[in-house]
């Protein structure tokens, strides 16, 4: 080959070698960009969903009660009485009464000594209830109010109460549509009436259509179905951001860089195989963190933290390996050899200790397993201990299927085990959803414990998620306890559990037993003194 050919191949392969990593990274960067907002819309649609059939069913519940206690004397005070009961205790309802032709004759607003014009309806449902969309009343001429009637009772509803999900976001636009109409039922923002159609016989899809990513959710209850439009200049942002990043390197490193990308490539590419190979070879171990009572000081339990120690002696965190697991379909074989060293470690403190806990991560992945009853209920019988040795923790976004984490929270609990939801607070969940499912604990994350005390913005969440936890009945774990102000604090407001570096580091199950023991030993001599 000729010297000029040469130089000219080398040169067009030095080009290639810039141009096409950079090519293939916008690529790659515009596919992220819209997974990561796909996702950002389903969330907003799935929790509007959970909104609207939450509305759904108290709407159903107060209209029953008050036709089967009331309907002989619909305007009587004991029916007004009744409304008022209803008003009080339903979070979505805003008002209840009686309506005769287009007129509202009593209400929990003014009882019966006030009649209010409705118009007529805008639409019947398949079901037979009474919609209007917008119904104004004489005493908030500045609202716009949603009226479902069923067998003569109006439930009043605010238009924005159930797509409020997404404030701190005033861009993404919101909507519950009833399939089969034409105009929704509330909406926020630039709504196609178009998209529902997109959904067909879907329970769920997202496209990218008009500048927006497009998330529809079906109702699993009712004929409806949320939207959540997401502005795309989002993606684009993200998109952007890590081109302008890449395509200045590629000019200046050139070659080096595009070797650089390759090389990182295959350590990408190997690093799923090492992370089968360290599951034969069983190079997981754990460690494990203490949980106190916080009135107390005592160890209630411990928190299981799973380690990875590669032949080199390199130890990997958790949370470097466990999102590369749940994305090759390892996750599960790791919580298998996870629970085994529980059983192993701790097996004949928990047959001895009925008392003390074990919490243990759980993946969504698990969530869906058909094995991990059987597999908990098969160990914890190996080892004679109870399943309420165990605390099974799972994020929320373990819990984003409604179906499954009903069904396994459920399943879980009636054979013993307790389940607490894990960094609460930083995921999608709503009241509403949380009080569908069947939990024992929740783990306040500590990013908002970190907060207490210092005036940021989020140190006034930590009493929020309290007061959540005590609507649902849930006994409370704080993670990251750092200082004895934030225990104090968190005493103070009435959460049990704690655990963090004020109480202990991560350690071997052996140093844990020499603690537990010396603290015995402790209580043995005061007692004795």
């Amino acid at each position: 080959m000729k010297k000029p050919v040469v130089v000219l191949f080398t040169l067009l392969v030095a080009l290639a070698a810039v141009g096409l990593p950079i090519w293939l990274a916008i690529e790659e960067s515009g596919r992220q960009a819209f997974k990561a907002e796909s996702t950002h819309a389903l969330a907003y649609a799935r929790d509007v969903v959970l909104r609207a059939d939450a509305t759904g069913r108290q709407v159903t519940a107060g209209v029953t009660r008050l036709v089967k206690q009331h309907a002989a004397q619909p305007c009587a005070p004991a029916s007004i009485d009744t409304m008022r009961q209803i008003d009080l205790a339903s979070s979505y309802i805003q008002a209840i009464g009686y309506v005769e032709g287009t007129q509202l004759v009593c209400s929990s607003i003014a009882g019966a000594s006030r009649t209010f014009e409705l118009g007529p309806p805008d639409y019947r449902a398949s079901t037979g209830a009474l919609v209007r969309r917008n119904v104004r009343f004489p005493f908030a001429p500045q609202d716009s109010f949603l009226v479902i009637q069923i067998e003569g009772v109006a439930a009043i509803l605010h238009r924005q109460l159930g797509i409020d999900t997404a404030l701190s976001e005033p861009d993404v636009s919101l909507a519950v549509i009833a399939l089969g109409q034409a105009e929704p039922l509330v909406f926020r923002g630039k709504i196609d009436r178009s998209w529902a159609g997109r959904l067909r016989n879907q329970r769920e899809t997202v496209f990218e259509e008009a500048g927006h990513i497009v998330a529809v959710v079906r109702s699993p209850n009712f004929t409806t179905a949320a939207v959540a439009a997401v502005p795309a200049h989002y993606m684009a942002g993200r998109s952007q951001d890590l081109a302008l990043r890449l395509v200045p390197v590629g000019l200046l490193a050139g070659v080096t860089l595009a070797g650089a990308i390759l090389l990182l490539a295959r350590q990408q590419m190997a690093l799923p195989a090492a992370l089968k190979t360290a599951l034969r070879r069983k190079e997981f171990f754990l460690e494990y963190q203490p949980v106190v009572d916080l009135r107390s000081g005592r160890w209630m339990g411990l928190e299981a933290l799973v380690r990875w120690r590669r032949q080199t002696g390199e130890v990997v965190m958790p949370d470097l390996f466990i999102p590369l697991a749940e994305e090759n379909d390892l996750i599960v074989r790791i919580t298998r050899q996870v629970l085994d060293a529980v059983c192993r470690d701790t097996g004949s403190y928990l047959a001895a200790h009925p008392e003390f806990h074990v919490g243990i991560n759980v993946s969504p992945a698990d969530f869906h397993s058909r094995e991990l009853l059987a597999g908990l209920q098969q160990r914890m019988a190996t080892i004679q201990a109870r399943p309420a040795n165990l605390i099974l923790e799972v994020t929320e976004r373990g819990l984003l299927d409604p179906r499954v984490a009903r069904e396994t929270t459920r399943a879980l609990r009636r054979h013993g085990f307790a389940v607490a939801i894990d960094d609460f607070g930083t995921g999608y969940s709503s009241l509403s959803y949380l009080e569908s499912l069947e939990l024992d604990y929740l783990k306040i994350d500590r990013s908002f414990i970190e907060a207490i005390g210092t005036g940021a913005p989020t140190s006034q969440v930590v009493g929020h998620i309290i007061g959540m936890a005590r609507d649902l009945g849930l006994r409370m774990m704080a993670e990251g306890v750092e200082s004895q102000a934030q225990a104090d604090f968190l005493c103070r407001h009435g959460v049990q559990f704690a655990q963090g570096w004020l109480f202990g580091q991560p350690m071997p199950f052996a140093e844990i037993l020499r603690r537990l023991a010396a603290a015995e030993d402790e209580e043995a001599v005061a007692r004795a003194g």
